[in-house]
């Protein structure tokens, strides 16, 4: 089996998405999914550029062709490349496991678990529609509800009322649900100080993690501020490869690994990384914005894995691209369930394609109230 074509397909729906398709002589294809929102357009270019590694090649070679994307241009990839090598090696898992006849898991080492624990998207303008929010998908069944920091005005967000205001949020949810589990999503917003002050007073509402809470540029960071913090951390959804999850791994500075698959490298680095967090007691909170490409990918690695704590899912399956994703993993009271399907369990129609036409834009931006520009 020879690889023949891949296929990069940037969409739009409300958001960007971008999809890949690995063709092979065997009549057997691939699909997988990358990251890196808002830049779909250069990395669908480097998705071409890789082709060069890959026309001709053993899909089965998972490792190998991981190798050879990576390091092949002399320079190491970054995150446009480890995107687009993310979308191909789970597109060359998937036809790996369509070619054997098994599911993804069973490649990785089989079961784990029956199920996976998701957490959804909360959200509300006030203070009471977020709690309406969380008590409704608390009664669709699910375990956990999650926000982000609040914005303190029409694009802007300023960190200190940013911070009194999501204490509030905190304190009106717990009292709301005082047995849900909350995931708080600082989403790189802060500063240390105003970070370390939100994780603080926050601490006596029992967080499951607060994520994110600095910026990712320099991992190195979190040495002076873990110390300063006693609630759970969940790190990582910007880092595009093992190296850069090295010293936080390594020195015990977080709690949950936020990998994203379509960011990372795939399957096959998202393994690695996995296995690297069970060393030192790390559970998995895989990073999962995206499509049903991505939620597939997640969740056979946290099938496949001892070490995880919940799965980010913010839309059912089944509710969104069905006519492109006809086939979907499958939800439950709050869990994805083990698909038995083989490869990913999912179908791709690339005649749908067309119907969601890719219109380029930029992602929402904040600015301070002095005019300074802040993270998204």
């Amino acid at each position: 089996m020879k690889i023949t074509d891949v296929k990069a397909f940037p969409i739009r729906v409300q958001r960007p998405f971008l999809f890949v398709k690995v063709e092979t002589d065997a009549g057997i294809f691939g699909v997988g999914e990358a990251g890196l929102t808002w830049r779909e357009e250069a990395v669908a270019g480097a998705v071409h550029h890789l082709k060069t590694f890959l026309i001709g090649a053993d899909p089965m070679r998972t490792e190998y062709l991981w190798q050879q994307m990576f390091r092949g241009g002399f320079f190491p990839a970054d995150k446009v490349i480890s995107s687009a090598i993310s979308a191909i090696d789970i597109a060359l898992w998937d036809i790996k496991g369509k070619a054997l006849n098994q599911p993804v898991y069973n490649l990785l080492g089989g079961l784990c678990r029956d199920k996976v624990v998701c957490y959804p998207h909360n959200g509300g303008a006030t203070i009471e529609a977020l709690v309406e929010s969380c008590q409704r998908t608390t009664a669709e069944g699910w375990k956990f509800v999650r926000w982000g920091q609040p914005e303190t005005g029409q694009g802007i967000l300023e960190p200190s009322q940013s911070v009194r205001l999501a204490i509030k949020q905190f304190e009106a949810v717990r009292a709301a649900l005082p047995e849900i589990e909350i995931c708080f999503d600082v989403h790189t917003r802060l500063d240390p100080p105003d970070a370390m002050r939100l994780c603080r007073e926050v601490e006596r509402f029992h967080p499951f993690f607060i994520e994110d809470p600095l910026r990712s540029e320099s991992p190195h960071a979190y040495r002076a501020f873990a110390p300063h913090v006693h609630v759970p951390l969940a790190v990582g959804e910007q880092w595009a490869s093992k190296w850069e999850f090295r010293p936080l791994i390594e020195e015990d500075l977080m709690h949950y690994a936020r990998i994203d698959l379509c960011i990372v490298g795939g399957i096959t680095e998202a393994t690695k990384i996995a296995r690297w967090c069970e060393t030192h007691y790390i559970n998995l909170a895989p990073h999962n914005p995206l499509g049903p490409v991505s939620t597939a990918a997640g969740l056979h690695l946290c099938l496949a894995s001892p070490n995880v704590g919940v799965l980010e899912l913010p839309r059912k399956p089944g509710t969104s691209l069905t006519d492109l994703f006809p086939v979907q993993v499958e939800w439950e009271d709050g869990y994805l369930l083990a698909p038995t399907r083989p490869g990913l369990g999912i179908e791709f129609n690339e005649d749908a394609v067309k119907a969601y036409p890719y219109e380029p834009g930029t992602s929402p931006q904040l600015r301070r109230l002095d005019g300074a520009f802040t993270n998204w």
